[in-house]
């Protein structure tokens, strides 16, 4: 009896555990034997009072065949649950043991199969909706929702250049290719899509899906009282994730680093695990002061724990989703993704990342390391013992030859070329001494969309210095490939992060400082002209620079940009600054498939916010 103390009397109550002083309540304790039976399992512990006092049973064995006959006529389908008598020290505790049902979902008769559904969430029973009933049918059923026909419609309600352009040529895109990763399905002997297919890949996947987008938000602070950045992703799903990640990388600082392969691995995850079957609202990704949190739509599996979870224990709730997420390389293994956060966070220094129920949703919460606090992985600890002389002379030689091949590579304006080239080495340096990266992932950590101009040739430029190298050297071209850094790369960027005078100055030397400081001051003069060049009118380029400003904020609409700067409608200068500015690719669409969606807006390039801080650095 002992035993049981130790390991029930003593956990809090939570998704599988509950006490109750005494059977005074059937209708609550049957509301709790459903919900353990439709979530999780469970134990129920009658003859416990609030204060943990063991107050026991007066009548054991009459409560006990109550008990069996309150279940027998009041849930439904039959629930057979594990009934027992314990004493301890002369008194009699009932225990009720319950396991995840096959014949979920379960529910109170008197409440009928519609309303008397409950589910397990935290500490506290949650009514079931039509869409979580129908869920839980299908996981017993073992039925997926995304691997689903949609009846009404066809293969031509997929954008299959889209689908062609993410696989690369990697598959040939037939009908049948189609079948075999379940983005179509037989039904009434016709070919229509799954359900997964639309979410993954549909022309108008919003208007059957309202709530498959993302909410990406920068708060000030620690709550949500002051909104700094904002942007709604409407993006196929897997280009979702390179949206997001730029939206994060925008906001990540310097000073309080944090490992982007944590972050892409907990957005795949919400991607993958969101159950699109409900409605009220899309994922949510919310960037604080200290934390970052990502929050999907639905509870967890049944059979699911925040504990099993954290452990490493992983069930797939979209099959077809997960499916192309495998195939696109985004995900390398099933099942793995939730401990791999767990441990890099544990390596690389950061608080535990935090799993939850909030009501119909699952949060995951991801801590930045205090200030101050290292974040220094094992690799860079042993750097750090490297004398410092040897560690700049690493880097002096490094940027000597990459600014060489920048200066071969672009003859004139050779100062002002070197320097940008010399930015982007750097940061590609510093993201990839985090951990291996594709040059895909690259690319959208830098802001990119794809690999292209200085990036495009910055990669075999760092291999050729050798600070880059493959992960997989024996298969250039492989879908897995990845850049780390070698031994020198990792000793320049350790040199780089060393806030020692000597390295500094032996760095300085490198650069003319005259010259660079007339290099800013070009650029900074380019990006004010850009939009007086459009028709050489300082009101048209103040227009061009306010809608800039605006959008800076978050995603607006037409109507709302021209409410922004005053306007009662879209007209005269505004309205012919809009598309002049997307060609010019300062502004983009949020929805780009759909041009003259009602749900359309505007929100800035990479291209856009530079200007705009050009513009408000020359104006200061």
């Amino acid at each position: 009896m002992s035993d049981f103390l130790n390991t029930i009397i003593t956990k809090p109550e939570g998704k599988t555990l509950e006490f109750r002083r005494d059977c005074a309540s059937p209708t609550l304790l049957m509301k709790t034997l459903v919900a353990f039976a439709n979530t999780a399992g469970g134990r129920l512990v009658i003859g416990v009072g609030e204060d943990r006092q063991i107050v026991g049973m007066k009548a054991p064995l009459d409560e006990e065949e109550r008990l069996r006959s309150l279940i027998t006529d009041g849930i439904a389908p039959h629930l057979i649950p594990n009934i027992e008598l314990i004493t301890i020290h002369d008194t009699t505790l009932l225990v009720v043991e319950v396991f995840v049902s096959a014949l979920r979902p379960h529910w109170l008769k008197a409440e009928g199969h519609e309303q008397g559904v409950y589910v397990r969430i935290g500490r506290s029973n949650y009514q079931a909706d039509t869409a979580l009933v129908a869920e839980l049918g299908r996981s017993a059923e073992g039925i997926s929702f995304d691997e689903m026909p949609i009846p009404e419609l066809s293969k031509d309600d997929l954008d299959l250049v889209a689908i062609q352009k993410f696989f690369a040529g990697d598959w040939k895109l037939d009908e049948q290719a189609l079948v075999t990763i379940k983005l179509l399905t037989s039904y009434q002997r016709r070919l229509v899509p799954t359900k997964g297919a639309i979410l993954l890949f549909g022309k108008e996947r919003i208007l059957h899906f309202s709530d498959a987008w993302v909410q990406c938000g920068r708060f000030t602070g620690t709550d949500k009282a002051v909104i700094f950045d904002h942007t709604d992703i409407y993006d196929h799903l897997p280009g979702a994730v390179e949206s997001i990640m730029q939206f994060l990388y925008r906001h990540i600082k310097k000073e309080r680093p944090i490992p982007l392969t944590i972050l892409r691995e907990a957005v795949i995850n919400a991607l993958m695990h969101a159950d699109y079957s409900q409605r009220g609202a899309p994922i949510r990704i919310a960037f604080f002061d200290d934390r970052i949190e990502i929050e999907n739509p639905g509870t967890l599996l049944p059979g699911m724990t925040l504990d099993t979870m954290r452990q490493g224990s992983s069930r797939i709730r979209n099959h077809v989703i997960a499916r192309i997420f495998r195939e696109l390389n985004l995900t390398e293994r099933w099942g793995s993704g939730i401990r791999a956060i767990f441990n890099e966070a544990t390596d690389y220094g950061l608080p535990e990342p935090q799993i939850m129920e909030i009501g119909m949703r699952v949060r995951m919460v991801i801590y930045f390391a205090s200030p101050g606090q290292s974040t220094t992985t094992k690799a860079q600890d042993e750097q750090s013992h490297t004398l410092p002389k040897a560690q700049a002379q690493l880097l002096v030689e490094a940027q000597g030859e990459l600014t060489r091949k920048a200066q071969d590579e672009w003859g004139g304006d050779r100062v002002i070329r070197a320097q940008v080239r010399g930015h982007v080495d750097h940061d590609i340096i510093a993201l990839c001494s985090e951990a291996p990266l594709s040059s895909a992932e690259i690319a959208a950590a830098l802001g990119h969309k794809q690999l292209s101009g200085n990036l495009r040739k910055a990669l075999p430029r760092l291999r050729e210095a050798g600070l880059l190298e493959y992960t997989i050297p024996g298969s250039h071209n492989s879908r897995m490939q990845k850049y780390r850094l070698t031994a020198k790369g990792e000793a320049v960027h350790a040199a780089s992060s060393i806030p020692d005078n000597s390295t500094k100055v032996q760095v300085e030397e490198q650069v003319d400082i005259s010259e660079k400081t007339q290099g800013h001051n070009l650029i900074r003069a380019q990006g004010m002209l850009f939009c007086e060049a459009q028709d050489n009118s300082p009101i048209e380029a103040q227009v061009r620079i306010r809608i800039l400003a605006a959008c800076s904020v978050q995603t607006l609409s037409s109507a709302e940009i021209a409410a922004a700067l005053g306007h009662k409608q879209l007209s005269g200068n505004l309205r012919k600054a809009l598309p002049d500015m997307r060609e010019a690719g300062l502004i983009q669409y949020t929805i780009p498939e759909k041009p003259n969606s009602r749900l359309q807006k505007y929100r800035l390039t990479d291209k856009g916010r530079a200007l705009l801080r050009a513009a408000q650095e020359q104006k200061s």
